[in-house]
């Protein structure tokens, strides 16, 4: 990845860790947060059950920018052997933190156009809100191409990031036109989700369900869940 956007990406994490100190906004113990988590759980598990991949005790599963190991977790939370279960992340001092939440879990701290993996090792491939980070299109597709490279031919992708995020210039939203010039001669089925935060925040404490039901409105939420995979493994599911 070029310098200046890693400089900045350092920055921008390093912002919003200091922003964040001390606040309980992502905690799952904030119900607007712990609202948000369960549905992205509850979707994401709808979604792997319905392409095949329950269980997923049997499979080899890498995550692109795993930070400091949280959905990670959730992976192990899923049923994934430890030993099956990957992370890697640019930044090295987020390795050094999610080693200290995961040892037992091989982690590895690489650039996303160049990962330290063999061609066709892994059944799932994970990005959580890696790609609305990167702002340079060439970058996305390098990536793009490398996350294919050392996926099974028969494998998935699983894709969780914004559409849009208005509030953030640091990030920049992509639509399922991008997200399939990215992939190109991939099938994928899209999931609209994550009612926008500060909507879940004010709605939340009022009523889970109005809450739920503005969610599945759909018109107000911010990412996409997708799988994707090769058009010749989609024919044969």
């Amino acid at each position: 990845m070029q310098q200046d956007d890693l400089a900045r990406l350092r920055h921008e994490y390093l912002e919003r860790e200091r922003r964040l100190k001390g606040s309980d906004r992502y905690s799952l113990y904030n119900p607007a947060a712990l609202f948000l988590f369960q549905e992205r759980q509850r979707l994401t598990l709808r979604l792997l059950r319905k392409h095949g991949y329950d269980p997923l005790h049997g499979q080899r599963i890498l995550e692109l920018g795993c930070g400091k190991g949280e959905v990670l977790r959730e992976y192990l939370g899923y049923g994934v052997h430890p030993e099956h279960l990957f992370g890697t992340d640019l930044l090295p001092d987020r390795v050094v933190e999610a080693r200290k939440n995961l040892p037992f879990l091989p982690l590895t701290c690489s650039d996303g156009q160049n990962l330290p993996y063999p061609s066709g090792y892994f059944d799932l491939v994970l990005q959580y809100t890696v790609f609305s980070s990167i702002l340079d299109y060439g970058i996305r597709a390098k990536i793009a191409k490398e996350l294919l490279r050392v996926l099974k031919p028969e494998g998935a992708v699983i894709w969780y990031d914004f559409w849009t995020n208005p509030i953030n210039p640091q990030t920049r939203g992509i639509q399922p036109k991008e997200i399939r010039d990215l992939f190109p001669e991939c099938q994928m089925e899209f999931q609209r989700l994550t009612l926008a935060p500060p909507l879940t925040r004010r709605l939340v404490p009022i009523s889970w369900i109005l809450a739920e039901l503005v969610s599945r409105m759909g018109i107000f939420n911010t990412h996409y869940l997708v799988v994707i995979r090769r058009n010749s493994t989609v024919k044969n599911i």
